[in-house]
């Protein structure tokens, strides 16, 4: 029986242009992709019009092929996907996987994350008061093997932990976008930081829950500021020069303990991602961030 077909993506918010922490992250998908002869996505996780910009999503996309890492396929933008996950929501709702929510975050910090007017089973009335719907978890104690940090378990409880799918301001929300876009993309495998390793079991069952088994996942370290907080746009990383692309990428790969003197010799931005998809060695990613 042959192996399915390697499908990664690499999936960024434009709330700002791409930093050396995104790029990290790119490139590790992007490599583990090439090294297993498969296909590499790019997402545009736009699903936040308050938050981001046409011109964040251009420079974005501009810096990636400035570093020489193409889609495969078209750039696919989440914003022209709401009446997919409308209908998404529609089924888990009839189904008795989703409900409505008006409750505040103060109610439920007030209440130990429980829902003080029932709304999980139904018994709330929204009426004319903005509400969210939330995915109905079910209590789990989930394990699953990742690629890089070995045997995972977390532990789930219904009510406490269930995600919201669609915020009171209308938008849909990441966990459910983000799992109904990978199965329609067909997305086996999935590297991404380990900031995101906390919402696995959840997403697992929501991917279960639209049919779906989940794909193999491979959380890499973030890269922290000289403050020791994760790189991130909130946190004011600084926007990658693209002129120096060729510098970034090998900053990037020394980041993921890859071998800098296999690589020395690339003359160009190609050959350098050639000999860094050829010597690929995940296990040498050290497994604390830097």
């Amino acid at each position: 029986m042959t192996e399915p077909l390697y499908r990664g993506r690499f999936a960024p918010s434009p709330t700002g242009p791409l930093h050396f922490g995104s790029l990290v992250t790119a490139v590790a998908s992007f490599l583990e992709a090439r090294s297993h002869n498969g296909i590499w996505l790019v997402r545009i996780e736009d699903l936040d019009p308050l938050r981001e910009s046409p011109e964040a999503t251009d420079r974005i996309l501009a810096s990636l092929d400035a570093h020489g890492l193409h889609s495969d396929e078209p750039v696919r933008f989440q914003s022209e996907r709401h009446a997919h996950y409308h209908r998404l929501i529609d089924r888990l709702l009839e189904c008795g996987l989703a409900y409505r929510c008006a409750c505040s975050r103060k109610q439920l910090k007030e209440h130990g994350g429980r829902h003080p007017e029932g709304c999980r089973e139904g018994h709330a009335e929204p009426g004319e008061r903005p509400y969210a719907i939330r995915f109905a978890l079910h209590d789990e104690h989930s394990e699953w093997h990742d690629q890089l940090l070995g045997p995972q378990s977390q532990t789930v409880h219904a009510e406490l932990d269930d995600p919201v799918i669609l915020r009171k301001e209308g938008f849909y929300a990441y966990q459910l976008a983000v799992v109904a876009d990978d199965i329609d993309q067909g997305i086996t495998h999935v590297v991404r930081g380990s900031d995101l390793l906390d919402m696995t079991a959840q997403q697992q069952q929501i991917y279960r829950a639209l049919g779906a088994q989940p794909p193999h996942w491979m959380h890499i370290p973030v890269i922290l500021n000289d403050e020791g907080q994760k790189l991130s746009k909130q946190n004011h990383a600084p926007a990658l020069d693209d002129q120096l692309a060729k510098d970034n990428l090998q900053r990037a790969l020394a980041a993921l303990g890859q071998d800098s003197g296999l690589l020395s010799g690339a003359k160009d931005i190609d050959t350098l991602l050639d000999l860094a998809t050829a010597n690929w060695a995940p296990e040498r990613i050290h497994l604390t961030a830097r």
